[in-house]
This record gives C-alpha cells, sequence and structure tokens, in this order.
C-alpha cells in the first residue's frame, strides 16, 4: 500500500459521493470506477484539492465548499439572449431547441461551452451559461484509494494515463 502523500503534480484516485444542499447527489464514483485525477493541474476544483492535501490512500473525506469555493456563485450576466437563427438550418437538428437542452456553444475566440436553454421565444433563445453547480454548496464524501507520482507524460498531457485514464 501507498504511503505517498497526496501533493500536486501526484495521480490520485478516489471514490466519493458529491451532494448538494437539500441532498441530492450529483455525482459520485465508486471503488469498481473511481475519480482518476492529476492533483494540483487544475483538472478539480482548487478548495476541493486543498483540502485532499496530505491525506494517503485509506483516508476518508468529508468536508463542505460553499458556491464561492465550488463553481461561483450564479451570474446573471452569464444568462444571455441569443438570435434564434443561429440554430436553424440544414446541419441542426429541428428538436435542439428544448426547455433544459445542454447545447454545445462556443464563445467569440472559439472556446467550448455549454448552454442550457431557459428560455424560447419568438426569434431569441435565453441560455445560461452559468456550470451546472454555480450557485450550490457542495458537500464531498468519500475514501483516498490510490496516490501515485505522475508520469512525466501525463503531466505534459495533462490527464491520467492507463487503466481508468486516458487511452492513446
Amino acid at each position: 500500500m501507498s504511503t505517498l502523500a497526496i501533493s500536486p503534480n501526484h495521480v490520485v484516485g478516489i471514490a466519493y459521493t458529491l451532494t448538494v444542499a437539500d441532498g441530492e447527489v450529483v455525482d459520485f464514483a465508486d471503488v469498481a470506477t473511481p475519480l482518476l485525477f492529476i492533483h494540483g493541474i487544475g483538472q478539480t476544483i482548487e478548495a476541493f484539492d486543498d483540502k485532499l492535501n496530505g491525506l494517503k490512500v485509506g483516508d476518508t473525506f468529508d468536508f463542505e465548499l460553499d458556491a464561492a469555493n465550488g463553481y461561483g456563485e450564479l451570474d446573471p450576466k452569464l444568462v444571455v439572449d441569443l438570435p434564434k437563427s443561429i440554430f436553424e438550418g440544414e446541419d441542426i437538428p429541428e428538436d435542439v431547441l428544448e426547455i433544459d437542452a445542454v447545447l454545445p456553444l462556443q464563445d467569440s475566440e472559439g472556446n467550448p461551452l455549454d448552454g442550457r436553454v431557459v428560455e424560447i421565444g419568438e426569434d431569441f433563445v435565453k441560455v445560461d451559461l452559468n456550470h451546472p453547480l454555480a450557485g450550490e454548496d457542495l458537500h464531498f464524501k468519500g475514501e483516498i484509494l490510490s496516490v501515485r507520482e505522475a508520469t512525466e507524460e501525463e503531466l505534459e498531457h495533462g490527464h491520467v494515463h492507463g487503466e481508468g485514464g486516458h487511452q492513446h
């Protein structure tokens, strides 16, 4: 069993449950399919990484992050009206516009982002670009399953390789 403590540039495997204030489970990973990530390189919420620093295999965790330290507060400026015409055309399925549908979009610089449809008007579509968990306090509970040093290649690529990670 590894005695390495979690610190930046380590591959960490966890089983966990993420709930929000009303107790709804919004994400989880179990022992059979753990969440694997490289600690400290921005793959997870910074405050989440901070809470795991120093833990070792077999340690458990149980903590809350308020919305500001999680996915941020809801930003009303990120609820925008887009011209309905951009969702029309031969290449776009007719049923793409439905309330609560998540649409793959891109900003003016070509960066991908998701928007959730909140209203469909005569000539506009109101889209919420906030993270789905923005404004939510988060409760994480789980166990550290594995800790190892990330390989040079994993650090270069920015993701975990091998079993449970990215395959090339």
